[in-house]
């Protein structure tokens, strides 16, 4: 039996490997035994600053179980930079973490619906234009009186829409978005990436020492969904930092959490705390002209 489970973790760390566009370097995968929670539905705080964008928040997997991550603004980290969102995919009977990007065009996320211009394929939120970025506001939130550079466009938000009216958090498997990546999105994900900068590190490091982002603690539910800015600090108890938390039934609002495709919306049967599994990490490397991106679940290279 020891000897049938050595040689199933084999084989996924050789999928793994062969899955990875050959123009990452290093990178740390988390996979785990059971399916992430539903995505919770929120509203977007107006984003704060021109030129910044939004990252989506998402489940990572921590000591504790799976936590929440606040969907943030961030400071794009040069002209042209798009945000390829993390996902958790199924493969070799586990559910692993594909780890977020930036590149010069969004690539392939699993089809995972995060809302607010990432709506399963690509990217509706904005495009940059002449040096500067232009915010598409028939799927996201702007301050008004400080960023005058938006224009409105639904139909690009329904031709990438992957309908997920059960919020399900991955790809793939029992239950999970069935998306295959389109030959587009499998060129765009072979592009040079860039990790994740200080500004996400830190927004999820925070998430991460907060003992209310855990669905152990929430049960599925955290009450901090979003932020105008990164969150900062941290402590067991605290969020710290900017945090603005924002709620909205499920179903409410367009361009938030509520676009969906079917699947289970429970996500399985979770294990007590005190018999989760520890998360399995893979490690992979290639060569090629991008950055190292990190595994965004508390261990990076």
């Amino acid at each position: 039996m020891r000897k049938f489970r050595f040689m199933r973790v084999i084989l996924l760390a050789l999928l793994i490997v062969c899955l990875i566009p050959a123009s990452s370097n290093a990178a740390v995968f988390i996979s785990v035994g059971f399916a992430p929670p539903v995505l919770p539905v929120y509203v977007q705080p107006p984003c704060p600053v021109d030129g910044w964008m939004w990252t989506p928040g998402y489940w990572a997997y921590g000591d504790d179980g799976y936590y929440w991550v606040p969907g943030t603004w961030v400071p794009a980290p040069f002209v042209g930079a798009l945000w390829t969102p993390g996902y958790w995919g199924w493969g070799g009977g586990l559910y692993i973490w594909h780890p977020g990007y930036w590149g010069p065009h969004v690539g392939y996320y699993g089809g995972v619906n995060y809302g607010f211009g990432y709506m399963g394929i690509g990217f509706a939120g904005g495009v940059w234009a002449g040096g500067v970025f232009r915010y598409n506001t028939a799927v996201v939130r702007v301050n008004t009186t400080v960023i005058h550079n938006t224009y409105v466009d639904n139909t690009v938000v329904r031709n990438t829409t992957i309908v997920n009216n059960s919020h399900v958090a991955y790809s793939g498997g029992p239950g999970g978005i069935n998306h295959p990546p389109t030959a587009q999105e499998k060129a765009y994900s072979s592009e040079q990436r860039t990790a994740p900068t200080s500004y996400q590190r830190q927004n999820e490091s925070t998430a991460k020492n907060n003992v209310n982002s855990y669905a152990s603690h929430n049960g599925g539910h955290p009450t901090n969904l979003a932020t105008t800015r990164p969150m900062t600090g941290g402590g067991h108890n605290g969020g710290g930092g900017t945090a603005n938390t924002a709620h909205t039934p499920a179903g409410a609002g367009s361009g938030g959490r509520g676009a969906g495709s079917g699947g289970n919306p429970s996500g399985g049967n979770r294990p007590s705390p005190e018999n989760r599994p520890a998360p399995q990490t893979h490690t992979a490397s290639h060569t090629g002209g991008g950055q190292p991106h990190s595994a965004g679940h508390g261990k990076e290279h």
